[in-house]
């Protein structure tokens, strides 16, 4: 868990409830420039706990070794989606691990595609003699990207009146609109396209998590502003259990406490997730699920409040 800069008092402090990415974290990047005369403090607090799960790795594993994800009329899937970094570190371990049974140019050959840009990013840096061909960064929501793939997996593939399956990576918790929007029986057969999920890993809540928010937040009671990033709807009660905004007895909202502390989500999925499950309103949700579209939501949030 990192601490607070206690040099840095004059700044807004943003408490990021992820663990940080290595090498480079592009939240703790962005944060860490002034703008609009306004310096942030980012803090990374870990909320999930991440396992590789066995059985899908395994899978994942022998279709690479059998060069069952290609664009040849036997492979068994003619592309990959990755909607989380989490995924992508999945099939980065397994890459890495059977560089040398792997005909990566196999991989070369179909779409890969990715919701938001640090996915993409993540599975950029795995490319090795070719590139990945690698679409959809810029989607934002894994709706705007199942639609976006039915016309695009649709063209690469319109020589073929049924379209190969997609190899989807997902963790245990998952929303299902991808699957659904390409597998719509009111879709004609031909641009039907089937998509196989494969959980390659688990999530859970860190043990450590609520006695680390804890700490960050006494560090920081005596700040003017304090904004809270939540970027997955797992470790959210915990989170409104420490800032002590839960009725113990409903696990519904009671308090907003001092209205010191603001509440920004990634996307509308865990907004909604807040509002539906605990009667939480965040304060903002960002336009877009990245670090840019965060920072914009705080810095247009806090002018109009000034």
């Amino acid at each position: 868990m990192s601490t607070i800069n206690n040099e840095k008092k004059g700044s807004v402090p943003v408490l990021l409830l992820k663990t940080k990415s290595t090498p480079n974290d592009g939240y703790e990047e962005q944060f860490s420039q002034v703008r609009d005369g306004i310096e942030f403090t980012p803090t990374f607090v870990p909320v999930l706990e991440h396992k590789f799960l066995d059985d899908g790795m395994n899978v994942v594993q022998s279709f690479l070794q059998e060069n069952r994800i290609g664009r040849h009329e036997d492979s068994k899937y003619g592309g990959m989606i990755f909607t989380s970094q989490r995924a992508v570190e999945a099939f980065a371990k397994l890459v890495d691990e059977g560089k040398d049974e792997i005909d990566w140019t196999c991989l070369c050959d179909v779409p890969i595609y990715t919701v938001g840009p640090a996915t993409s990013r993540a599975l950029k840096s795995l490319s090795q003699e070719r590139p990945l061909n690698i679409f959809g960064a810029e989607c934002g929501n894994g709706e705007a990207l199942a639609h976006y793939m039915l016309h695009h997996y649709g063209e690469w593939y319109k020589d073929r009146p049924i379209k190969p399956s997609l190899l989807f990576l997902v963790g245990e918790q998952r929303r299902d609109i991808i699957p659904k929007t390409l597998m719509c029986p009111d879709l004609p057969a031909n641009q039907r396209i089937q998509v196989d999920e494969l959980v390659v890993y688990g999530t859970g809540v860190m043990g450590s998590f609520e006695e680390d928010f804890k700490v960050i937040l006494n560090e920081t009671k005596w700040m003017e502003y304090r904004w809270v990033v939540v970027f997955s709807p797992t470790g959210c009660e915990a989170m409104l259990r420490v800032l002590g905004w839960l009725d113990p007895e409903t696990c519904k909202a009671r308090t907003r406490g001092d209205g010191k502390i603001f509440v920004i989500t990634i996307g509308p999925t865990t907004r909604d997730y807040l509002r539906n499950t605990f009667g939480v309103e965040p304060d903002v949700c960002a336009a877009k699920p990245s670090p840019e579209g965060l920072e914009d939501g705080i810095l247009n949030y806090m002018s109009q409040k000034s």
